[in-house]
């Protein structure tokens, strides 16, 4: 499965974390990121990201389009909801998009580790039938 990650700059650490955590699961899927948490992740967690533009450059919109082409299966965007962010109406569409389109979508760190342990355990394996 394809998984998308997301992280604002507040949460970035995090992700590395989450990512070291669930290495066992991720390493198993294709991993899709933004430029600076898809170098970070690629770093800590030993993983083959690939990588699009960083998001203030466009790479939440590549993100998007990926998403709008069926592209993706899991989506984790840990954003920072206390520091407003310059580009709000991208993540906003990042979010409209996954509701569109019927992509799991994680938010938080909570979130995120349910929708990896459910990936795991076979439960999203209904993406590859809409795929």
């Amino acid at each position: 499965m394809n998984i998308g990650l997301i992280a604002h700059d507040n949460k970035k650490k995090l992700m590395e974390n989450l990512c070291i955590a669930y290495r066992h699961i991720l390493c198993k899927h294709d991993i899709y990121a933004t430029s600076t948490t898809g170098r970070l992740v690629e770093d800590a967690a030993n993983l083959v990201v690939h990588k699009y533009l960083s998001s203030r450059l466009g790479g939440q919109q590549q993100m998007g389009a990926q998403i709008v082409n069926n592209d993706i299966d899991v989506m984790i965007f840990l954003r920072d909801p206390v520091s407003p962010q310059d580009y709000e109406s991208e993540v906003t569409s990042i979010f409209r998009l996954c509701d569109m389109h019927n992509i799991p979508l994680a938010t938080n760190l909570a979130t995120a580790e349910a929708l990896l342990l459910a990936l795991d355990r076979g439960d999203l394996d209904w993406r590859n039938v809409v795929r």
